[in-house]
């Protein structure tokens, strides 16, 4: 049962990036090798980015080295177990065993203080940074903030609106949400034909009230083309940039170290 709903919820797509020298390897706790790739633009802020499924690095590299230029931001993004040219198989606890390595990458390689690092999920990576950020948060780590980019209530609640959260159910986010302590900034299209635009409107609700960022409901948009519709007048990093003058330090004080220990 537990393979057959894995092999719905994730959807690896055939490897975009073999000779893409851009990339560097991180091992999980799980016993995983995965890829990553950090753009670094001396930035005070780093944005730590989860993808969606049916993708790898190779197909968001270029996306994020303009991302980062245009936000002026840091960007690490990694691969999830079992996609692009990582090993071992894909499950839930692996992506959450992912994260956990690109967060600690950040913070004892690159040593960057927690509040200068922002987590960006896309879709299913909503999932391991509601997770990471929840873990976080109840251990009274803080966060610079959270931005959930078209996210899931959970895996099963994509198909059936549940009102509760079932045995079984992957990336449970309308659960974490709450225990989230950071600013949350939610973009979601009004007509996301894959997670349907309820899910944003609900995670929006859960969180704290206090931690509630004005969301983006992007009026039209589906689920894999907000980038694209905002990308000509430039309103897509417009938003994204005002979450994080206004709910990140990103203007005060001086850039964290970038360079990795030796």
């Amino acid at each position: 049962m537990g393979t057959a709903i894995s092999s719905l919820v994730f959807q690896p797509p055939s490897l975009t990036y073999m000779h893409n020298a851009k990339h560097f390897w991180l091992d999980t706790r799980t016993m995983n090798r995965i890829p990553a790739f950090f753009i670094d633009r001396s930035s005070t802020i780093t944005v730590l980015f989860s993808h969606g499924n049916a993708e790898d690095l190779g197909m968001i590299y270029d996306w994020f080295h303009d991302f980062s230029r245009l936000v002026k931001v840091n960007v690490l993004a990694y691969d999830y177990t079992g996609y692009g040219k990582a090993s071992g198989e894909v499950s839930e606890e692996n992506c959450y065993a992912d994260i956990d390595a690109a967060y600690e990458h950040l913070t004892v390689d690159h040593q960057i203080a927690s509040e200068r690092i922002v987590l960006y999920g896309r879709s299913l990576g909503s999932g391991p940074t509601c997770y990471l950020a929840e873990k976080l948060s109840r251990s009274g780590t803080k966060l610079g903030g959270v931005i959930l980019q078209s996210p899931l209530c959970s895996a099963f609640r994509v198909a059936f609106n549940f009102r509760f959260t079932l045995p079984g159910d992957m990336f449970p986010n309308v659960d974490r949400i709450s225990n989230i302590e950071c600013p949350i900034y939610i973009i979601h299209g009004t007509r996301d034909e894959i997670v349907p635009f309820w899910h944003g409107q609900e995670l929006f609700f859960a969180a704290q009230t206090k931690h509630r960022v004005k969301p983006f409901w992007v009026d039209g948009a589906g689920h894999n083309n907000i980038e694209a519709l905002l990308r000509e007048d430039g309103a897509f990093f417009t938003a994204i940039g005002k979450f994080l003058d206004e709910y990140t330090d990103r203007n005060r004080g001086a850039a964290p170290q970038s360079k990795p220990k030796e």
